[in-house]
């Protein structure tokens, strides 16, 4: 699935189950509510903080696809293609930094 098709799913099943989009503020509290699980078990799983019992279970795909979702829906509601958008955010950091990591000792 393109950018571009993401965009256009998400947008049909917000009008096919979700009636509309929940206002921009809404949407920007949710995606922090989403970003947060994903952090919950990252630091927990990966990180040095143990997993509670009640955390194994979490899919971290699934978490990262509602932070995905979440997202898709303000770049829809906002008209921002998201697709263009990436692409030159890419072309922006190739031009700035291009040689940044390959050159950081620290990275080495």
């Amino acid at each position: 699935m393109t950018i571009e098709q993401a965009q256009k799913a998400v947008d049909d099943w917000v009008k096919q189950y979700g009636v509309r989009y929940f206002n921009e503020l809404t949407n920007m509290a949710q995606l922090t509510e989403e970003v947060g699980e994903v952090a919950r078990i990252i630091a927990r799983r990966y990180g040095e903080q143990s997993e509670k019992e009640s955390d194994k279970g979490k899919d971290l795909g699934d978490e990262l696809a509602d932070v995905l979702f979440v997202i898709i829906c303000l770049a829809n509601q906002t008209g921002v293609d998201l697709q263009l958008a990436l692409q030159k955010n890419l072309e922006k950091k190739t031009g700035r930094d291009s040689r940044r990591h390959i050159e950081n000792e620290k990275l080495k």
